[in-house]
């Protein structure tokens, strides 16, 4: 571990240290050459998307009784796209932003073995399950350096809702922002409503040393992470990802209710989250499943390390936009996802008159 914190530190003394005594004198002003800096060609990349596929939703809890999970989770740093041209390397639980959902029953034993390979990371990683009672959520007895023999612990799913996880070594900021978070739902005994559909999606702002849409390799950016300035604020780690010019928008049908579990994973940033030609039908606050939900609501605050899960009835035909409703993030850094409806129109409740 020290060995692995050490470039960090090293890092962290070199910038305390100012410029030498005998440091040459610049030029004259009018001599002086501004030097755009320039970005590094775009990165080869492992994976095709980073992203999750927001439809891989574990199936609904349908037992009664407790029961035992044996859960893995590796993490893996990879280089993929944010958008055509532009490379990132990301950090991820699985190779993918946001990590697996995880769904079990309130009472039920999750044994998690996590795993960190040395042929996929170059930094110390753990997981802190904020569903979990335990030092950090599980993150204490998780931390593992490259190579470390695999962690094993269990716990057991004392409350119920729709709850984040992240990577919480001190660096903890980075990862998130690089993709390591996701979110594990714990049904109540009741389990849930049924509902025709269920998608997973997860925000978090990358900070970056490229411009917005500049193309090539975008390093991290620790002093605009400091100062919340992100570059891109995306959902499943891609510009605009589920919209025809990316992977394509989320399929549903008219007379279907969709079920969204939604995680910010952040690091920084509050989500208002709003579904464009809908509204929030049922919302189950800041993941809350015992009470009641909260009807008809146009735009909720999602906070940092917050999961929320809402449901929308598809009455007509047309896509939905799901966004950050800081419209700047949906139009311009990339938080925005489509939900097509396809059916046949329902003039009573939206005609959009016809072409004479």
């Amino acid at each position: 571990m020290i060995a692995a914190l050490g470039i960090g530190a090293v890092g962290a003394v070199a910038g305390c240290i100012g410029a030498p005594v005998n440091a040459e004198t610049p030029p004259p002003e009018d001599e002086t050459e501004d030097v755009v800096a320039e970005l590094d060609p775009a990165r080869e990349v492992d994976v095709d998307w980073i992203a999750a596929d927001p439809t891989d939703v574990p199936a609904p809890v349908d037992w009664d009784e407790p029961r035992e999970h044996d859960v893995t989770l590796r993490t893996k740093e990879l280089v993929a796209e944010v958008e055509p041209g532009v490379t990132f390397k990301y950090m991820t639980f699985e190779g993918q932003v946001p990590g697996p959902m995880i769904r079990v029953r309130r009472g039920d034993t999750v044994n998690l073995r996590f795993e960190v390979p040395a042929d996929d990371n170059s930094d110390i990683h753990n997981v802190d399950f904020h569903a979990v009672y335990g030092p950090g959520g599980g993150a204490v007895d998780t931390t593992l350096v490259p190579g470390d023999d695999a962690a094993e612990l269990s716990f057991r799913a004392e409350y119920p809702g729709l709850f984040t996880y992240h990577c919480a070594v001190p660096a903890m900021d980075h990862h998130v922002s690089s993709g390591m978070f996701g979110a594990i739902l714990v049904e109540p005994e009741a389990g849930l409503p049924a509902v025709d559909r269920e998608l997973y999606l997860g925000q978090h702002e990358l900070y970056t040393k490229g411009d917005l849409g500049e193309k090539g390799h975008h390093a991290f950016d620790h002093g605009a992470m400091l100062a919340e300035d992100p570059t891109y604020v995306v959902f499943n780690g891609v510009d605009h990802g589920f919209t025809e010019d990316r992977l394509g928008p989320i399929g549903a049908e008219v007379g279907e209710t969709v079920r969204v579990f939604f995680v910010n994973g952040g690091p920084n940033q509050s989500s208002s989250w709003h579904p464009i030609g809908n509204v929030w039908s049922r919302l189950y606050r800041d993941g809350d499943l015992v009470s009641p939900p909260s009807r008809y609501v146009e735009t909720t605050p999602v906070a940092p390390g917050t999961a929320t899960v809402g449901e929308m009835d598809l009455v007509v035909p047309g896509p939905i936009k799901i966004v950050d409703h800081a419209l700047s993030r949906a139009g311009r850094r990339g938080a925005l996802a489509v939900v097509n409806v396809d059916g046949e129109p329902n003039p009573d409740v939206y005609d959009p008159g016809t072409d004479e």
